[in-house]
């Protein structure tokens, strides 16, 4: 046997299975490509791709060498430009799909999928232009051309449609299997009541793609997340979502109800608190809501899959309005949604909580849309871009994550807003600097208008000659005269109302202080915090006009008091306040706009004093006034 019938023989041991694997390999990775969704019949295709890509990678190899051996005294330009080609083109496919292999698909290294995808496209089209110029370049009775049409035999077609067929078989069998083993949602226990309605989550109105309820592993894993996800799983275990049930006002508050209208009516928090507790049935008689320690419910408050699992949104009304699915892939990771947060954060109460009628709550989201930042109202003043939910409350940082941009950044799991209690009674030091800087970012203003006098003159009756040359009309105060002070209070950079969320157990104030020139205090409209104070924040009243203090909202059925600022809007204070005859030049007026998450009264009831509240100053501006004695008439 000649060298060349050696190797030739040696070539086509090796192509049927090469064939297989490569077929195989490129059927299944058009079908993840081309067809879209994220089934489980998707990722056991992937697996299947991976195995042949894997088999091809190891075998391809060899026989690229002998069969360019083999053919180095052929003499056809355009059959090796194609040869080389092919092969360039599925080294790099091989090299690429390698990489994603063991590394993973990145958001940071994308391009290396990309190039995968595109070398596997090519190299497809190469390898039949290279078979084409065999057939069609070399004579009829020569070998070569014999040997392609031996490579294209009926045997090996067959061979190829039946392992085709076989690895569809196996990937339907094992996509039904898994299913059928571990995708079955559970069913309604005998003792599941439904004094709402026909829903099984009523009154929250939470809904799930088949209208039943939910296995707990589909929504309840979240720390397996962070076997790829570590960064991000670590900033949402610092969230406010991740203890969206665990907090102690929450589990007081929710303790409160079960208590006054049974376990049914935890429904209504739970769709936004602990879907875990509602989506898998839980709240019924002989169930645990999601206040109850050591619970999963309670344990993953707003889990990884609530959100990653979310299909779409019921409504814009809130009170848990989105539709769940069982997630396989990353539905809303990429999502440009706000109404997705809407879902939430927004609220009302109806007849059949209150047992009065229908109440509009909070709406962070409705009074994003009315505003500028939206894009959606003619009060866009000069600005053009859309700013989003997420823009402000989920900032790009920088992380060690697959879900990195080129630019090794994250969306931020921590979700930084307003609330400074829990990481304080976690001691989670991190969250809480990181909340403190969010509400300290500028967004809220400051300004104390200068006290312009009707009675300030440039002139020889009125006005003293050091006021001589100001642009502006002079300003001072006489001693012994009543004085009001302006502060303006400008909503600059908030997308929502300030102070949004639940304005009823959050408050927030203006603290002016007023000091001579030997710092004696001539006014001061707060100490640690004066009753009087205006507080910018609501009252909740019960049907008997009493407030409702501990945060109980089934009893609620008005609003006393609300005020707030819309975004782009200025609140104008007036302080008064006598200047006393002892006191030196200059004033100094300061004004510093406070926060605290908790007013202290709801507080003492549902932290019993475990922390001193942290009180976050997130603006202040500063005003030196002239004292002066007013000249006598004669």
């Amino acid at each position: 046997m000649s060298k060349q019938s050696n190797l030739l023989d040696r070539e086509q041991r090796f192509s049927p299975l090469i064939v297989l694997a490569l077929t195989i390999s490129a059927l299944s990775g058009y079908a993840t490509y081309f067809v879209a969704g994220s089934g489980h019949w998707k990722q056991w295709t992937y697996l299947l791709h991976a195995l042949s890509g894997t088999y091809l990678a190891v075998a391809i190899l060899p026989y690229v060498f002998v069969h360019f051996y083999r053919t180095l005294g052929i003499r056809r330009v355009v059959v090796i430009i194609f040869g080389w080609l092919t092969a360039l083109c599925v080294l790099a496919m091989i090299v690429s799909g390698g990489h994603v292999l063991i590394f993973g698909r990145t958001e940071a290294l994308g391009w290396v999928h990309t190039v995968h995808v595109w070398t596997a496209h090519a190299a497809v089209g190469l390898i039949i232009a290279h078979l084409a110029a065999h057939l069609l370049l070399f004579p009829e009775k020569q070998r070569t051309r014999r040997d392609v049409l031996m490579t294209l035999s009926p045997a090996l077609i067959k061979t190829n449609v039946v392992g085709v067929v076989v690895s569809a078989g196996m990937v339907a069998i094992a996509t039904l299997a898994y299913d059928a083993l571990y995708a079955q949602p559970p069913e309604a226990r005998p003792e599941y009541t439904y004094p709402y309605g026909p829903g099984p989550f009523l009154p929250s109105q939470t809904q799930t793609l088949n209208g039943g309820f939910v296995t707990e592993s589909h929504i309840a894993r979240s720390e397996s997340c962070a076997s790829c996800h570590l960064e991000v799983t670590q900033q949402w275990l610092s969230s406010l979502h991740a203890q969206a049930a665990s907090d102690d006002a929450y589990e007081r508050n929710i303790d409160l109800l079960v208590k006054a209208r049974g376990i049914e009516a935890a429904r209504y928090c739970e769709g936004c608190h602990a879907p875990v507790a509602l989506l898998t049935g839980q709240l019924a008689p002989g169930g645990m809501h999601g206040g109850i320690e050591d619970t999963t419910a309670n344990r993953e408050g707003v889990s990884c899959l609530t959100c990653h699992g979310t299909t779409g949104v019921v409504h814009l009304k809130g009170v848990g309005s989105y539709r769940f699915a069982p997630s396989n892939g990353y539905l809303f990771s990429d999502s440009k949604r706000p109404e997705l947060c809407a879902t939430c954060h927004v609220q009302f109460m109806d007849k059949d909580m209150n047992n009065w009628g229908w109440v509009k709550m909070q709406d962070d989201y409705d009074s994003w849309r009315k505003s500028h930042y939206s894009g959606q109202t003619h009060n866009t003043f000069s600005r053009q871009l859309v700013v989003r939910c997420q823009d402000c409350h989920m900032p790009l940082i920088e992380a060690d994550d697959p879900s990195s941009d080129t630019q090794g950044r994250v969306r931020s799991h921590r979700w930084p807003g307003a609330n400074t209690v829990i990481p304080a009674l976690n001691g989670d030091r991190e969250q809480l600097f990181q909340v403190e800087r969010f509400l300290q970012s500028d967004k809220i203003r400051l300004k104390i208008e200068q006290p312009a006098r009707a009675d300030a003159v440039r002139g020889k009756q009125y006005s003293n000659t050091t006021f001589a040359g100001m642009p502006e009309a002079p300003y001072y105060l006489y001693l012994g005269e009543s004085a009001a002070l302006k502060v303006a209070v400008t909503n600059a950079g908030v997308g929502h109302a300030f102070p949004a969320g639940t304005t009823d157990i959050n408050e927030a104030w203006v603290h002016v202080r007023v000091v001579d020139a030997q710092n004696k205090i001539v006014y001061e409209s707060a100490g640690f915090v004066d009753p009087q104070a205006l507080f910018y924040k609501s009252v909740p009243i019960d049907r008997h006009g009493k407030e409702v203090w501990k945060h109980d909202l089934f009893n609620m059925t008005g609003i006393s008091y609300k005020r707030v600022i819309d975004p782009g809007e200025t609140d104008i204070l007036t302080y008064q306040f006598s200047v006393p005859y002892w006191a030196k030049s200059p004033l100094t007026v300061s004004a510093v706009l406070r926060y605290r998450k908790f007013n202290r009264r709801y507080a003492n009831w549902v932290l019993r004093d475990a922390i001193e509240l942290p009180i976050v100053d997130m603006a202040r501006d500063a005003l030196l006034i002239p004292v002066q004695h007013k000249a006598s008439v004669e």
